[in-house]
């Protein structure tokens, strides 16, 4: 099968990478670049392989034979089933667990890929693919609800304007006051046009006013930027993976009393139902769709700031 294959120095197109074999098999309909694939070509979690995690598809192999034919999307993280973490009911941190894509997994850049049958889940058909390929980073904005109960009086900042920026200024303007910080004024002007409060700087009254401030900026100085608006005591929540070793001086959070919370994969049930009844507003959001032997015209574009970027294998 045809696959973009990183080995753990530069990217390469494959036209004869091996067929998976095992599990479900699916036929990759779209495929989305993300900020973690990024920085994993830029040397995060070391890994070597298939890359891409956001996808939709069509079973082509299944023991269900139901399953059969049916578009799906999957939950990336493949977890053992056998550890005391699993049986805590917390098997997206199971310390055996392999990654789509991210961690000894080959993952959505190809052909075809394989994930357990118990990771899927079926599209109805008032979700379109290009809605689909958005149900994972959708459900990582929705892990925050599961996280933080927001209260409708709050305050809540987002820092960082790109994909990920977007979904989650979308979900949690529903719940809350959201206002997102980030640099590029046209997509700013997609949020304000959403009825989202949106600024291309902090100003002095933004200082220490925040309850909750969620770091989306995929840089390491967005800590920094979360910890000038947020107040004492408030909730700091990161979403960003980086491939730089930055170290961050911490006193502002002790001396704040700041509770940060890492914040990663989230539900895939709310994702599907909120695009699914056309809650969430995803289409527009799609720059580009490219071919696997693409790959690096591909890159390039999700790297300039194109909100998403799309393979179609």
């Amino acid at each position: 099968m045809k696959a973009v294959h990183f080995d753990g120095t530069s990217l390469g197109f494959n036209p004869e990478f091996p067929d998976p074999t095992d599990g479900t098999i699916v036929r990759v309909d779209l495929a989305g670049i993300c900020g973690t694939d990024i920085e994993i070509a830029s040397g995060y979690m070391g890994y070597k392989g298939v890359l891409g995690h956001e996808f939709v598809g069509t079973v082509v192999k299944s023991e269900s034979a139901a399953l059969v034919g049916q578009r799906v999307v999957g939950e990336i993280n493949v977890a053992c089933e056998r550890c005391h973490t699993c049986a805590a009911g917390l098997t997206r941190h199971c310390p055996h667990r392999s990654v789509l894509g991210i961690l000894n997994r080959n993952g959505a850049f190809a052909e075809y890929l394989s994930l357990p049958e118990r990771n899927l889940h079926v599209i109805p058909d008032s979700v379109s693919n290009h809605q689909a390929v958005f149900v994972e980073p959708l459900a990582a904005a929705f892990e925050i609800l599961e996280q933080v109960p927001l209260r409708p009086e709050w305050r809540v900042a987002v820092l960082g304007d790109g994909r990920l920026g977007q979904l989650i200024s979308m979900v949690l303007d529903r719940y809350s006051k959201v206002k997102c910080f980030g640099r590029h004024q046209d997509k700013l002007d997609r949020l304000e046009n959403l009825g989202v409060s949106a600024s291309m700087c902090i100003e002095s009254a933004d200082i220490g006013r925040f309850d909750v401030v969620v770091d989306a900026t995929g840089s390491s100085s967005g800590l920094i930027d979360a910890t000038k608006l947020a107040r004492p005591r408030g909730t700091i929540i990161l979403k960003s993976t980086t491939a730089s070793g930055s170290n961050h001086n911490l006193t502002q959070t002790i001396i704040n009393e700041f509770t940060l919370v890492g914040s990663r994969c989230g539900p895939f049930a709310p994702a599907i139902d909120a695009l699914s009844s056309g809650i969430i507003s995803v289409e527009d959001m799609v720059d580009c769709t490219y071919s696997l032997d693409r790959y690096g015209e591909a890159f390039e574009r999700a790297k300039s700031g194109a909100l998403k970027v799309l393979f179609a294998p």
